[in-house]
């Protein structure tokens, strides 16, 4: 298996728990809610971590020409849950279609952005976004328990779905 399809599974797999997190709100209104003690609600972390993907993979290494709008992944609100999901869904079929086609020697080849004059491969800069991602999730999930009050989880580290995601190529 190459690196980039162990990496490809597990922002599939993040993505789709993210779906499964918004699903999760009982009440569409307190995916916005914004509790004391936290700064951005998961309405706003789904619009920053799909932005995020779609232009970091997407236009950058895909070139999809997408134009990523990051002051509005932080001041819309409102946005139907309908909406969010569908552009996780957008952002499930971009990172897949663009990982699966990316060739093996790009990966060692320097990220093409720059951040503060340090430069990464694009091996090493597709972990931290999956790391990101992960990280925005666990926010994600705990804002869901906060607001809702509820204890169950979304089961968002389901393991065998990425080996169905790698047998499904």
């Amino acid at each position: 298996m190459k690196p980039q399809d162990s990496i490809r599974g597990v922002l599939v797999r993040e993505l789709r728990a993210l779906q499964r997190e918004l699903e999760a709100y009982g009440e569409e209104d307190a995916i916005w809610e914004v509790p004391a003690g936290i700064r951005n609600s998961a309405g706003t972390l789904a619009l920053h971590l799909t932005g995020n993907l779609l232009s970091f993979v997407g236009a950058i290494l895909g070139d999809t020409n997408y134009v990523r709008d990051r002051p509005a992944e932080f001041s819309l609100r409102d946005v139907p849950r309908a909406e969010l999901i569908l552009e996780i869904q957008r952002t499930v079929k971009v990172v897949d279609e663009t990982l699966n086609g990316l060739p093996d020697r790009k990966l060692s080849q320097p990220f093409p952005l720059d951040f503060g004059g340090i430069r990464v491969s694009t091996l090493d800069f597709l972990i931290h976004l999956s790391t990101h991602l992960a990280f925005h999730v666990g926010q994600i999930d705990y804002h869901r328990r906060l607001v809702t009050g509820e204890r169950e989880s979304v089961g968002p580290i389901a393991v065998p779905e990425l080996a169905s995601v790698q047998a499904a190529d």
